[in-house]
């Protein structure tokens, strides 16, 4: 099997051409006019003040001068060699939604799961805030405008943002984004300010995913609410991220990254709602997934320790960690010991990424991911780049072919 880029006589050839892979992770890079078409003057002011990557000034910045990169004829004829190279609005499709099936063509996915970058770090952030109405409005906007720039290429798989802030207008949401379109829905992959995640009045949303067949996922967002901020006041130099920003997450709040999807995924099972609703899929996407074999043994371990005294428990009819294997799939990051958590938890439950066009996903994504599995059996590596992410999709694939 051949792993990234490579030259074939005179051309260049896809990143992937010889087989079938989904990317479970990939991304657009909203621009600051990304809603205007679908939003008043009160949601366009609010993004514009709130645009920021590491600073409003240095964001607007970098987007201007990729959309001088962008138009320069030179910039755009290394788009294929340089496809996995180029990271964030620089990178070929970034924003450009006429670009974007040019990208795909040149990475080789059969399909991309697209979720937001500038919106879903915006809304979880308004989520913990006091404005419901401008939460669930700016989500809405956002859905829209995502599900516009993805329509015209049936590879691109859009995902839509669904707040938790209140019940009925998460209900209402959901039915907008589906009618609209989307094949996939983002959940705050935190506990919600108020209520549980798992909230009876969230049946609602889950019962319109089941039916259309459409998965739940969860995705990090913002590192500065991954762990309590005095966890920064050390009395060191402060440390620059991975990439030499100061936006995204170091290696102490890296540790504390997978203490939300935990404690989501638990509650979500402890309280039922795989058991209620036993064809909904959910996703957990750039979370990681070490912690993934541990969990499912705490998770049984919780379920014999408790299930005597606890009415919830006695409803399951499965263990625990059944559920995550009937109803889960999760991402692991390229740096993960990917090969060790399939034959600890199990080949059903992992799927590839490339976080395209994101700088964490790495340039050679592929390369890393298949020397982790190449001790895996043929069939287990088929449900690593394929097969386990036809499985969350559901209905987005028929027989195994996009619909």
């Amino acid at each position: 099997m051949r792993s990234g880029i490579g030259i074939c006589e005179d051309a260049f050839v896809a990143y992937v051409e010889d087989r079938v892979i989904h990317d479970a992770d990939a991304h657009v890079m909203e621009t600051p006019e990304w809603i205007d078409g679908h939003a008043g003057e009160r949601l366009q002011r609010y993004v514009r003040g709130h645009f920021s990557a590491g600073g409003v000034a240095e964001t607007m910045a970098e987007i201007d001068k990729s959309r001088a990169l962008h138009a320069d004829a030179s910039y755009r004829a290394a788009d294929q060699a340089e496809v996995m190279l180029r990271k964030n609005w620089r990178a070929t499709g970034s924003f450009l939604p006429d670009d974007r099936t040019r990208a795909l063509d040149h990475l080789g996915f059969a399909s991309q799961l697209v979720f937001p970058t500038m919106f879903n770090t915006m809304i979880e952030e308004l989520e913990h805030g006091d404005d419901d109405d401008l939460t669930c409005d700016l989500a809405s906007a956002a859905n829209r405008a995502h599900l516009e720039f993805c329509a015209d290429d049936p590879r691109l798989l859009p995902v839509a943002y669904i707040p938790f802030v209140n019940f009925d207008r998460a209900a209402e949401l959901t039915t907008e984004a589906l009618e609209g379109g989307a094949r996939a829905l983002l959940m705050p992959n935190r506990c919600p300010r108020d209520h549980a995640p798992s909230h009876l009045a969230f049946d609602r949303v889950w019962a319109q995913a089941q039916e259309a067949g459409v998965p739940v996922t969860m995705h990090v967002a913002t590192p500065e609410l991954v762990m309590p901020p005095q966890h920064r006041n050390n009395g060191l130099p402060v440390e620059p991220d991975f990439h030499g920003g100061g936006e995204n997450f170091r290696s102490v709040s890296y540790m504390a990254i997978s203490a939300a999807p935990i404690q989501t995924l638990s509650m979500l099972i402890f309280d039922g709602v795989l058991e209620r609703f036993p064809r909904l899929m959910f996703g957990v996407i750039e979370l990681g997934a070490v912690w993934l074999p541990g969990f499912m043994r705490q998770l049984d371990a919780a379920f014999a320790a408790f299930e005597r005294h606890e009415a919830r428990l006695k409803k399951l009819t499965l263990e625990p960690s059944e559920y995550v294997r009937r109803q889960v799939r999760v991402t692991p990051y390229p740096t993960e010991p990917t090969g060790w958590i399939i034959a600890e938890s199990g080949p059903e439950l992992c799927m590839f990424s490339s976080d395209y066009p994101h700088v964490e996903g790495g340039r050679n994504p592929l390369k890393r991911f298949d020397d982790e599995v190449t001790s895996l059996s043929s069939e287990a590596q088929d449900r690593f780049f394929r097969l386990n992410f036809e499985d969350l999709m559901g209905s987005s694939f028929r027989n195994g072919v996009l619909a």
